[in-house]
């Protein structure tokens, strides 16, 4: 699975820079180290177990892959500089990159490769979906791994690279349990402290195997409000921010002080119904209440218009897009749907964090929506950790939430739509979606791989396992200052090639 769009959490960070800007400290600016506003604080720092966003914006630069998507998001050599696969597909050898070394000095082994993919399969920890078909992850030699397949598995590399909670991390690290505060990668930039609801510091690692980084450091400030965020890089307090109010959008594309990046992102938002519970275990009843949804009205309330309304998880201009259009907002559709159904829910429980603002207006857009077929919606904003607790006890009649930086299209429907998935939190099952699901795992041919995706994404949106609402675009802002950094459609923060100053 991709990265939940959920996951904000609770307190993390270990101390190195002194205390808070306000009080004139130092927080990096005199070493020389890019100050980055994120929007939250980590909940860990263990790749392997966290799945929140603002981890994964530090551990992008501490960790590496055996892979990793490039900036078209095709897999690229990263520790493994080469690899072969067997004729029948169910074999893959890797060959590791000879000199890496972790940040604590060790070397880097397939050892450490078995023993992080191992670890991930023996614990099932969030990526484990990842390893379905794997059934043996062997060291050939100190520079060589295979792993054999029980299917061919065409999504292998993205499955292995396509985010950092795939990391190949050191045993050692893990063992003394300290990786969850101080984590030790093989990435251009080492852990080098943080002081708890302020801040982490990374230092660049000068044996880093793609080159040492141009940069001494970054500083990762967390700014929770938007516009504090962009005012402090207006004033020079920091050099780069993803923390951008979306309705600021139009004047910022005008300012010349600093450089605004709107990339269309492969994200996606949603509401899900429980479809455990009656009515909403009546696809008839779901499909009266996706009638009801006003997407335009939900996409300009949570982002000003700078996201794009979609009916599928998939964007447009995506290779594996499929055009989706059913569910325009129709109240007498949505009535006549009830009333087949038998059905006249009074009420409806809403939950939304208020750690992700924009669940919380989607909600109160969605009541009014549904106020015209009779149902009351109890908006339920709880912090985000009541939140994964009442969505995992299937506590909740709709939920909204999203799913970030997903690459194949199985990151985008298995885990949360097959009657298997690991995430599939509303109960949604459906064997004509399970099938489609499990045949575009094993499929090589990518245009008979492409229908297979098609016919799940439309059944699964037939069926409302999600009511899909949009694609945000990747709102990200910096400093003139700022060279050789990129915004990414998988919203992967890397600073490895970035450099503060003049043009390099």
């Amino acid at each position: 699975m991709r990265i939940p769009a959920a996951l904000l959490a609770a307190v993390l960070v270990v101390a190195c820079v002194a205390c808070s800007p306000g009080r004139g400290v130092d927080l990096g600016q005199g070493s020389g180290n890019l100050i980055a506003a994120i929007a939250g604080e980590p909940d860990q720092l263990d790749p392997h177990k966290t799945s929140a966003y603002f981890s994964f914006e530090v551990l992008e630069n501490v960790f590496d892959t055996l892979v990793e998507p490039d900036a078209d998001l095709n897999m690229a050599p990263a520790l493994a500089e080469s690899w072969d696969t067997a004729p029948d597909q169910l074999s893959w050898t890797f060959h590791l990159r000879p000199g890496v070394t972790f940040h604590d000095g060790s070397p880097l082994t397939a050892d450490d490769v078995v023993y992080s993919y191992r670890r991930i399969i023996d614990e099932k920890l969030s990526t484990v979906d990842k390893f379905n078909a794997v059934t043996a992850v062997d060291a050939i030699d100190p520079g060589t791994v295979r792993i054999s397949l029980s299917r061919p598995t065409p999504n292998l590399l993205t499955n292995l690279g396509g985010f950092k909670g795939m990391a190949i991390v050191s045993r050692r690290n893990v063992e003394d349990g300290s990786i969850a505060t101080h984590p030790i990668g093989t990435g251009p930039f080492a852990f080098a402290g943080r002081q708890s609801g302020d801040s982490i510091t990374l230092t660049a690692n000068p044996n880093f195997w793609g080159g040492p980084p141009k940069l001494p450091g970054v500083t990762f400030r967390f700014i929770s409000e938007t516009s504090t965020a962009l005012a402090a890089l207006q004033a020079g307090e920091v050099d780069w921010t993803d923390a951008v109010p979306p309705q600021r959008v139009p004047q910022l594309e005008g300012d010349d002080s600093l450089r605004l990046a709107r990339t269309p992102s492969n994200d996606y938002w949603y509401f899900a119904l429980n479809a455990a519970r009656p009515p909403w275990n009546d696809v008839r009843v779901r499909q009266a209440v996706a009638y009801a949804v006003d997407r335009p009205s939900i996409v300009q309330a949570t982002s000003y218009g700078t996201a794009e309304a979609n009916q599928l998880a998939i964007p447009p201009g995506n290779p594996w897009f499929t055009p989706y259009d059913r569910y325009t907002r129709d109240i007498d559709r949505a009535k006549q749907l009830l009333s087949e159904a038998g059905a006249a829910p009074e009420r409806m429980d809403m939950l939304v964090t208020n750690e992700y603002p924009q669940t919380v207006t989607a909600a109160q857009v969605v009541a009014d929506n549904l106020q015209p077929l009779g149902i009351t919606v109890n908006i339920r904003t709880v912090d985000f950790a009541t939140w994964l607790d009442e969505q995992n006890n299937g506590n909740f009649d709709m939920l909204m939430m999203g799913w970030l930086g997903n690459i194949d299209p199985d990151d985008f429907y298995y885990a949360q739509h097959h009657t298997d998935g690991a995430n599939n939190a509303q109960k949604f099952s459906d064997p004509r979606v399970d099938a489609a699901l499990d045949a575009g795992r094993s499929e090589v041919d990518p245009q008979a791989r492409k229908r297979d995706y098609a016919t799940a994404a439309t059944l699964i949106a037939d069926g409302v396992s999600y009511i899909f609402l949009y694609n945000p675009a990747v709102l990200q802002a910096w400093t003139p200052n700022l060279h050789g950094y990129e915004a990414r459609r998988d919203k992967a923060i890397r600073f490895r090639d970035a450099s503060l100053g003049g043009e390099s």
